[in-house]
């Protein structure tokens, strides 16, 4: 599961991808081409199960990311982003928000809704310029012979034109599993799920009014959206323990890093959640589809789980940092068996009984 970070020149988006994968991007060569790389799943959660357990070992839930080419007017005309864009499962646009005279703006003035509509209406078009000559090939081939598929295609092309025509992305459009798979092939772009990264100075870190101008649209075109400073991003990384990270964020009045809240929204975009296994040996994070049942779960932990899976003991994470400790929570009665019926929910720790 890949998320593609976008964005024009200048807007912070290699800054975050290299916070966030630990990549060091230097050669220029690869201005055109996408540069892969994974990404912890910053969860506060996660940190404090380590604390309480102190395991030997623990280990992180990981997403690809892979930063985009400049959404830049060569890079565009070649039309190499669009098939990169249409590669992902997900993407996270990095929109410029702060001033700075000595990094220079594309457009000459930082203008955050402007960039922002401007790199939607690019991809709207995209996706327009297909269906559109979809719907030429399509009428084509049933002027010489009548086809029921083709004209069940031929309908739904008609159906997406006119959502694209209002400027809408597809992700708004319901689609049958039938309409699902007729256009499962083709390289939709407004289909995929957007996260809107706005990259702000310090001074705007709390600012929300800023998200004021994006608030209708990404609600209206279903997208998710934050706050987020690389700059700030940046000071925290370059800390070295957890609790000098801890300590600046204290100092700010920041509960989460905005990479957290980043992270959380790309699993958001892709559908997926987290849940946890752990003991004094490992602390562990994984990432499951959202509404998986209890074996799914388990499966993504070892097949074996999945094929032998008898039951799952749950717990609550909120309910075990209230009571402190398993042993707390056994006595009230928290810890909750569960069969194969089960839906795993985002934060669960589940203990997995099977047998093979």
């Amino acid at each position: 599961m890949k998320v593609g970070i976008i964005g024009l020149p200048q807007t912070g988006k290699k800054t975050l991808f290299q916070i966030l994968t630990g990549n060091r991007i230097s050669e220029p060569s690869k201005a055109f081409k996408p540069v892969p790389g994974a990404a912890d799943i910053l969860d506060s959660r996660f940190n404090r199960l380590t604390k309480m357990y102190d395991p030997k070992k623990n280990v992180r839930a990981r997403i690809e990311l892979v930063l985009l080419p400049k959404m830049e007017a060569e890079t565009i005309s070649r039309g190499d982003i669009f098939r990169d864009i249409a590669d992902m499962d997900a993407i996270c646009h990095v929109v410029r928000a702060f001033e700075d005279e000595a990094v220079y703006h594309a457009e000459g003035s930082v203008d955050a809704q402007r960039d922002f509509e401007m790199v939607n209406s690019e991809l709207i078009m995209h996706d327009q310029i297909f269906v559109e000559k979809r719907i030429e090939r399509l009428e084509a081939m049933i002027k010489k012979i009548k086809d029921e598929d083709q004209q069940k295609e031929l309908d739904l092309m008609n159906r997406l034109k006119d959502l694209l025509e209002q400027e809408k992305p597809l992700r708004l459009i319901s689609l049958s599993d039938d309409e699902e798979k007729m256009i499962r092939s083709y390289p939709f772009i407004t289909r995929k799920r957007l996260v809107v990264a706005v990259n702000v100075s310090e001074e705007d870190l709390e600012n929300q009014s800023i998200l004021d101008g994006f608030s209708t649209n990404c609600k209206e075109d279903d997208i998710e959206f934050m706050l987020v400073s690389a700059k700030v991003e940046a000071e925290i990384a370059m800390l070295d323990t957890q609790e000098e990270k801890d300590e600046f964020l204290q100092d700010m009045g920041i509960q989460t890093t905005a990479l957290e809240n980043l992270t959380r929204l790309c699993l958001k975009s892709l559908d997926l959640i987290s849940f946890f296994t752990v003991g004094k040996d490992e602390v562990r994070q994984w990432l499951v589809r959202n509404g998986s049942k209890a074996p799914k779960a388990a499966g993504v932990i070892h097949s074996d789980l999945e094929r032998g899976f008898i039951r799952a003991e749950v717990f609550k994470y909120d309910e075990l940092m209230a009571a402190g400790n398993e042993a707390e929570l056994k006595k009230n009665g928290q810890v909750y068996v569960e069969g194969k019926e089960y839906t795993v929910m985002d934060g669960d720790i589940l203990n997995i009984r099977f047998s093979v």
